[in-house]
């Protein structure tokens, strides 16, 4: 037997009866009629109560007979069953998981900080009762496990690998995917079902937090500075194309470089431009 069966044990409340029943048949009868023997009858009273079992809904209640599964009850309800059965409750509610983030080295050997949550339930309860020595204690361990490889797999971004085409970062739901594909396949051995599993936190670690950030800084400075001159270079050649067409000035190679290299000063420069207004001439 490797797999979970069902059972259907008696209704409780039909044995409640019988049992008390016997039992308080028993005590009359020794009290009236001082036939000792009749508490032979209340001790098999007595030990019938300890058969009876309460499943609550989505609960389930595993059945072992001197070290031999004998099946699982789901149906939620009062039940009777041999007295001699060790009955062993599991919840098949959802449950949340919420991994506080741990160090490890993503693709590209950077120490990163990262953490999961993983929302589970049981599957297969004779899995989770037999399989595993502690099924709640191997979910945790399997979870750190799986957060190792899959930063082992992906670089968290991609500023120093500019070919990968996932990140830990900008993955969003494939990233997901791949975490609850690769937790399904190591719980599975515990009967756990794996609902839904998301990174719920991800940055650098904090001994390279400060380097990693300036350098995202310096990144985004030069990304921008090179929209700023492509945007000046086009609104130079513009001008010069609208002045040589109306013929508003004839400029000469020197003219037209002076007039280039304030302009892109201007358009280029970080801070406000101040002019300075020319009474003269240009040749001034």
């Amino acid at each position: 037997m490797n797999q979970e069966k069902f059972s259907t044990p008696s209704s409780g409340y039909l044995m409640l009866f019988t049992s008390l029943s016997l039992i308080a048949l028993s005590i009359l009868g020794i009290v009236f009629t001082e036939q000792f023997w009749l508490m032979g009858i209340t001790a098999i009273g007595l030990f019938c109560l300890a058969g009876f079992v309460i499943v609550n809904p989505n609960e389930s209640s595993v059945l072992v007979l001197f070290g031999k599964y004998k099946g699982t009850i789901r149906e939620n309800g009062f039940y009777w069953v041999n007295p001699f059965f060790t009955k062993r409750k599991y919840s098949l509610r959802a449950r949340n998981l919420n991994n506080d983030p741990i160090k490890v080295n993503d693709n590209l050997g950077n120490p990163i900080m990262i953490g999961i949550v993983l929302v589970w339930r049981i599957r297969d309860t004779f899995k989770s009762a037999f399989e595993v020595d502690n099924y709640e204690h191997f979910v945790q361990i399997q979870s750190e496990s799986a957060i190792r490889k899959l930063a082992g797999t992906y670089a968290y971004d991609d500023i120093e690998d500019i070919e990968a085409t996932i990140t830990l970062r900008s993955g969003g739901e494939e990233v997901n995917h791949l975490l609850e594909k690769e937790l399904s396949e190591r719980l599975d051995i515990a009967g756990i079902e794996v609902i839904e599993a998301r990174i719920s936190y991800l940055a650098y670690a904090q001994e390279i937090a400060g380097a990693m950030l300036r350098r995202q800084q310096a990144t985004a400075i030069v990304s921008a500075r090179f929209k700023i001159v492509e945007g000046a270079v086009s609104m130079v050649e513009m001008a010069l194309e609208q002045l040589s067409a109306k013929n508003i000035i004839d400029l000469d190679e020197d003219k037209k470089a002076a007039m280039v290299s304030n302009l892109m000063v201007v358009l280029c420069s970080d801070k406000d431009a101040s002019p300075i207004v020319n009474a003269g001439t240009l040749h001034q």
